[in-house]
């Protein structure tokens, strides 16, 4: 979490994170995630509307008459993690320079596989949801705000903050790089569902976890 979003403690921080994960999101919404009533999110809205860190815009969701439905801003957006972008930015464009964008791939790759060989290093044998999960706090603390679920044996991982955009909406092998990392760490069966960089609320990857980590790695899975 940056400096800049500590500072909103409290229902405004958590409003913040909400609208990150799933904007846009009405104030009745917003409420029923907090178990809080709708009037203590307006007044929270109304302040974080002030600072220009949120907008509202008005949308038709069936028949009835339109709703509001909220959103960051771009100054919003700023309070989540970015890495480096303008530095990194400025290397990748003296490697396009001077090698093309091979040379880019191959930056790209060489920091996701140094990265993965670490973490494969020290999960060893380790499998599973025990192994997702590590992969998911790896993640977080890069700065993509990872999460993950389970539903039939399907896992997703979700990462709602893209600490890289700008690096990532110029150079999409960063993309690439990323997934082959997570096929890396969690098998070949590992697709993208979902892309930031697509406009979507946040890049999604799913697999299954019998076929990918095998099914003696399947908590309460009986062995044959």
């Amino acid at each position: 979490m940056t400096p800049a979003l500590a500072a909103h403690k409290g229902l405004r921080c958590q409003i913040l994170l909400e609208l990150k994960r799933a904007q846009p999101l009405t104030t009745q919404e917003l409420a029923e995630r907090h178990e809080v009533t709708a009037n203590a999110i307006r007044r929270h809205l109304k302040e974080l509307e002030a600072e220009q860190l949120i907008e509202y815009r008005r949308e038709q969701r069936g028949h009835g008459a339109p709703t509001f439905s909220y959103g960051l801003t771009d100054a919003g957006e700023a309070l989540f993690p970015k890495r480096y972008d303008k530095a990194l930015t400025a290397l990748l464009a003296y490697l396009e320079e001077t090698g093309g964008r091979d040379e880019v791939r191959r930056f790209f790759d060489q920091r996701f596989r140094a990265q993965a060989e670490e973490l494969l290093a020290r999960l060893g044998d380790t499998g599973g949801e025990e192994r997702v999960a590590a992969v998911v706090d790896h993640l977080s603390g890069e700065g993509f705000m990872a999460d993950w679920s389970r539903e039939s044996g399907q896992i997703t991982i979700a990462e709602h903050n893209c600490a890289l955009h700008v690096v990532a909406a110029r150079y999409p092998e960063i993309c690439e790089s990323e997934l082959r990392f997570l096929k890396d760490l969690l098998g070949p069966g590992v697709e993208r569902q979902r892309h930031i960089v697509q406009g979507c609320n946040s890049c999604e990857y799913s697999f299954n976890l019998i076929d990918v980590l095998g099914s003696d790695n399947v908590p309460g899975r009986e062995q044959a």
